[in-house]
């Protein structure tokens, strides 16, 4: 029982391993000229985990790619923007998995931390696949309300795992990042 254990073990930490972000795109609200933007993509720059940044300035929209490997923390990016004075509007994250089974309401662990997939069907996720960030102050109020009416946990409202730990989905982190595809 005990070799079973720690092959299971052993089997989560590659599969961590291998599940990574690759890139998200990040639209930025409240943006009304070009020191505007280029505060935000300043600040963008920082990020520890960000390669290199392209930006779509007629849609407010920074194109972040991420290091290989590196630990891509998506409350950071909207801190960053937040920091040079504007907000979030949008969050989209793209993201390689690897034969990974989802379904609504539910948690799966993913890159360091725990993703819950709202509004989706059934699926084997494979390859580069867009999430899109569901949380508050990453949608609008109006958005957020709608996606709260989907689910009963409790995790949607404070963004933390608390009493969605029934879920069987353990995480190096509490929090968790509400997505949808």
């Amino acid at each position: 029982m005990k070799f079973l254990a720690i092959i299971a073990f052993v089997l989560g930490i590659t599969f961590s391993a291998n599940a990574q972000y690759k890139k998200a795109a990040v639209q930025a609200t409240g943006l009304t000229c070009a020191m505007c933007s280029n505060a935000t993509l300043k600040a963008l720059e920082t990020l520890p985990f960000v390669d290199k940044i392209d930006t779509d300035l007629e849609n407010t929209t920074f194109i972040l790619y991420f290091k290989p490997g590196a630990k891509v923390d998506i409350d950071a990016i909207k801190n960053k923007v937040e920091d040079a004075g504007f907000s979030v509007g949008k969050l989209v994250v793209t993201a390689n998995f690897d034969d990974t089974s989802v379904k609504n309401d539910a948690h799966i662990a993913f890159g360091g931390s725990t993703l819950h997939f709202m509004h989706v069907k059934d699926q084997v996720l494979k390859g580069d696949k867009e999430l899109t960030v569901i949380d508050k102050d990453f949608v609008s109020a109006k958005q957020y309300k709608k996606y709260a009416g989907e689910t009963t946990m409790p995790c949607y409202k404070t963004g933390m795992m608390g009493d969605c730990c029934h879920a069987g989905t353990k995480s190096a982190s509490n929090r968790v990042y509400h997505v949808t595809i």
